[in-house]
């Protein structure tokens, strides 16, 4: 696949982007200054055995024209981003992995937007592309720490049975992650929120953990 990260340049889209590169993607890093974007995919080049990975930084409209989108912005910006070019994303698949979290002391709390999820205010900016939302509970530190021995499972749920079943076929792709259906796009919601007690125990106990489903 091609795959394009909006707002790639930030921990979880760099942690995103060079594990989908060595599972053999194409991989574009969007940005507004295409020279930053260039830059942190050099350096991310830069981690693994030269010219081994297809990654390349490029423009968030560059990035908007991949098979499969990932919006990787932060909360605070990330539907006016998806508007800004809801003309190239009209047809694609369009990946939230948005939270939108406020730290209060030392935990961090949820925070729910109109809709009830930043998958949700995405979907709604963005009526003629395929969204669902995943990536939420991966530990940016340990995706882009390539001999961290990350093992995961990440949830999928958006209302296109496309846009879920292409998701969990990246998810599978990259080693030590399994891909869940978590249902339709009304369980992103929850599934965002619960971010914020992952963070809070990882702050707690001073950990990277993962999110692991027994059972299935």
């Amino acid at each position: 696949m091609r795959i394009g990260i909006i707002g790639g340049t930030g921990p979880a889209g760099r942690g995103l982007a060079v594990r989908s590169a060595m599972a053999g993607h194409s991989v574009q890093i969007g940005s507004r200054d295409s020279a930053r974007a260039e830059e942190v995919a050099s350096d991310l080049r830069g981690r693994v055995a030269e010219g081994s990975i297809d990654l390349v930084g490029v423009t968030n409209e560059v990035a908007a024209t991949a098979d499969l989108v990932v919006i990787a912005t932060p909360w605070e910006g990330a539907v006016a981003t998806a508007k800004s070019l809801a003309v190239v994303l009209e047809g694609r698949i369009v990946v939230s992995m948005v939270n939108a979290l406020t730290k209060e002391g030392r935990e961090m709390l949820p925070l729910y937007p109109p809709r009830g999820s930043m998958a949700g205010q995405i979907s709604a900016a963005l009526p003629g592309s395929e969204v669902a939302a995943s990536f939420h509970h991966l530990p940016a530190a340990d995706m882009e720490k390539l001999d961290s021995g990350l093992v995961a499972d990440v949830l999928v749920c958006g209302d296109s049975d496309r846009a879920r079943a292409t998701t969990i076929e990246l998810i599978n792709s990259i080693e030590g992650l399994r891909g869940i259906d978590a249902g339709s796009l009304a369980q992103a919601s929850p599934i965002e929120a619960f971010t914020a007690v992952c963070i809070t125990m990882n702050i707690r106990h001073r950990a990277h953990s993962t999110l692991r489903i027994a059972g299935l």
